[in-house]
């Protein structure tokens, strides 16, 4: 049994993921910013953890994250506002991460999205620039850091079932790279148990490859 933190643990891809990761044998922890949110969480048979990532300190975070083998970074503040967006999609993943090497919690997984980089293109009068920014940033600083981390990059994100069958690095502008919240689960599970995906930034949408074949190792 390993024991996995998932920060953003109501989100929609988190739901999912905690319930793949507790069906196979996992002991989740599910960090939660709203108390109201826990039997949610505790329906996926992960177990809900109060955490205000935003405001928390990164020597508090640290303490949450002892005693688990990874970490699934899953929170986002939401957009609309660029200051809070910057203040969780930016700080507070940054505080986690030097929280996890603080924690000892090696394994760190990144949920990202398709595009994210420095040059992402995305105009500074774009609602959605202060994400794309926070992002790029974030996925920046973990790439320094000394975990052993994989960012995960899905398209756009729907409700569509999970079908288990993705495409890797897809081109930009074929189709609209709909990525269903199931499948960026499925993703994310399943780096979790594959050593070869640390070191790697894994883009990916919905596709007609099983996801364990879409991951193998670039030759």
């Amino acid at each position: 049994m390993t024991r996995i933190a998932i920060i953003g643990g109501h989100g929609k891809v988190a739901l999912h993921l905690s319930t793949l990761l507790t069906e196979e044998g996992h002991s989740v922890t599910s960090f939660i910013r709203n108390p109201d949110h826990a039997e949610n969480v505790a329906q996926t048979g992960a177990t809900p953890s109060v955490l205000d990532i935003e405001n928390s300190t990164t020597s508090a975070i640290a303490e949450a994250l002892k005693g688990h083998d990874a970490v699934v970074w899953s929170a986002g503040a939401g957009g609309g506002n660029p200051a809070r967006t910057f203040a969780v999609d930016r700080d507070a993943a940054i505080r986690s991460m030097d929280a996890a090497v603080q924690a000892g919690v090696d394994r760190y997984v990144m949920v990202s999205y398709l595009g994210a980089r420095k040059d992402h293109g995305v105009p500074e009068s774009n609602g959605f620039f202060a994400y794309a920014e926070a992002k790029a940033a974030a996925d920046e600083y973990l790439r320094g850091t000394g975990l052993s981390w994989t960012i995960l990059g899905p398209g756009t994100l729907t409700n569509k079932p999970g079908t288990g069958l993705i495409k890797v690095d897809p081109n930009p502008g074929e189709g609209d790279g709909g990525t269903s919240r199931s499948n960026t689960a499925i993703v994310a599970a399943a780096v979790l148990d594959l050593p070869e995906t640390v070191g790697r930034t894994i883009e990916f949408c919905d596709g007609s490859l099983p996801v364990a074949a879409a991951l193998e190792s670039p030759a």
